[in-house]
């Protein structure tokens, strides 16, 4: 298992800031976000496009989904807690809302 360094305090208020829909959860140890759609079909969609950039990164989400709600946590759990990996999925994610 890799080790991976969690972020600081500053770094973990920067990513909220650069990604206001993100709240902290779990503690400060992850972030999390949820997506509401149009309908079953668009948040699946959305879903599946989350996987493949998430597949990419090699860094999954949790998730879950609700007909048209999708929430999404992110943590590191090679960091036990926040890691740069949750911010460059939170920014990609962000990117495709």
């Amino acid at each position: 298992m890799v080790s991976v360094p969690q972020l600081n305090e500053k770094d973990r208020a920067d990513l909220l800031e650069a990604h206001p829909g993100w709240s902290l959860a779990r503690d400060g140890q992850a972030i999390t976000r949820s997506f509401q759609f149009a309908d079953f079909s668009e948040a699946w969609g959305f879903m599946s496009r989350v996987a493949l950039i998430a597949d990419r990164h090699d860094h999954h989400p949790e998730w879950s989904n609700v007909y048209a709600k999708v929430e999404i946590t992110l943590t590191t759990h090679d960091a036990n807690g926040l890691s740069i990996r949750d911010a460059k999925l939170a920014r990609a994610i962000d990117k495709i809302v």
